[in-house]
């Protein structure tokens, strides 16, 4: 993002800065593609949970089956349109991987899906939301050509009710890994993208266009009510976050045929992604996980991270 031009940023800015614009594409999409589109929602699959939790690295693993259509670096910046945008760009050679600005070694390209959605419901007001997502839904299916939808979103983690409202057939993941490791991987995202963003405003720019505020100048916890620990440059703020939010998603969704809890720490194992694979009904085959864990030791509050380590091993007894 930080590489670029001038024109580039220009066309990011015009495209997602200004909610108008995104409802009016958005509009303009409608009329023009949604007739055409023959394709229903069938079985669609959302991938959500605390960033880091190794979410996109699952949202490539079940890309590759070739089975979904999801939205990916191609359709910026007009996220809006994915059907116009895909007749009027220049189609560009596939490029070479690189790694990704949050430097854990995922390597993407144009074609490499990504976690774009909040953008559309950062554009509509929740009732709008609402009756407009399964439209967009069906855009980006028309868009690929393929009846299953895949998305990635951390955000979504507060919004699976309104997912199986709107798409009930939806199948949801959510992914979790060991506390400490988590929220000391969130504390490190968090400083080190700061500074980006400090050193380039565009960085910051991108990250609020794109609705990224996971960590960062930006940053806007994903659980806000009740806090002890409010300093995100603090290891217990996080292990807060961890805390309280997946200790909600387990009162609100245990037992909820269609969400499935996924160890993250776990995802190098050939049985937990045979499992995955089984749930999305797709065929498993080989895909390279790497083994993420670390032994990881800070100095933090004991009481939560005994609170923590509770709820996760909770996790793990209930999870796939």
């Amino acid at each position: 993002m930080n590489n670029y031009n001038f024109w580039q940023q220009l066309l990011h800015r015009i495209a997602l800065s200004s909610r108008f614009m995104r409802e009016t594409m958005f509009e303009i999409e409608k009329s023009a593609f949604l007739k055409k589109s023959k394709i229903g929602v069938k079985n669609p699959v959302f991938v959500t949970g605390l960033a880091r939790a190794g979410t996109t690295i699952l949202l490539e693993a079940i890309h590759a089956s070739g089975k979904f259509s999801s939205l990916s670096y191609s359709d910026m910046p007009f996220l809006m349109a994915p059907n116009l945008w895909k007749k009027i760009r220049k189609r560009d050679e596939v490029q070479k991987k690189i790694e990704r600005a949050h430097g854990d070694g995922i390597m993407v390209n144009t074609n490499s899906p990504e976690a774009f959605e909040e953008v559309f419901w950062q554009t509509f007001t929740q009732q709008d939301g609402e009756d407009q997502f399964e439209n967009y839904v069906r855009l980006i299916l028309h868009s690929y050509q393929k009846n299953r939808y895949l998305s990635k979103n951390n955000q979504n983690v507060n919004r699976i009710d309104i997912l199986q409202k709107v798409l009930p057939s939806a199948k949801i993941l959510v992914v979790f890994k060991d506390p400490i490791n988590h929220a000391s991987s969130l504390l490190k995202q968090h400083i080190e993208f700061s500074k980006i963003q400090q050193e380039d405003s565009f960085v910051k720019d991108y990250m609020n266009w794109i609705k990224h505020s996971e960590f960062g100048l930006s940053y806007q916890p994903i659980t806000s009510e009740n806090l002890r620990h409010a300093d995100p440059d603090c290891i217990d703020h996080w292990l807060e976050q961890w805390h309280l939010l997946y200790d909600k998603l387990i009162k609100s969704h245990e037992g909820d045929s269609n969400v499935v809890f996924v160890n993250g720490d776990l995802l190098h194992s050939e049985g937990l992604w045979r499992k995955v694979s089984n749930f999305l009904e797709i065929r498993s085959y080989d895909f390279e996980f790497r083994d993420m864990r670390r032994d990881t030791e800070v100095d933090c509050n004991q009481e939560l991270h005994q609170k923590c380590k509770t709820i996760y091993n909770k996790l793990d007894k209930i999870s796939i």
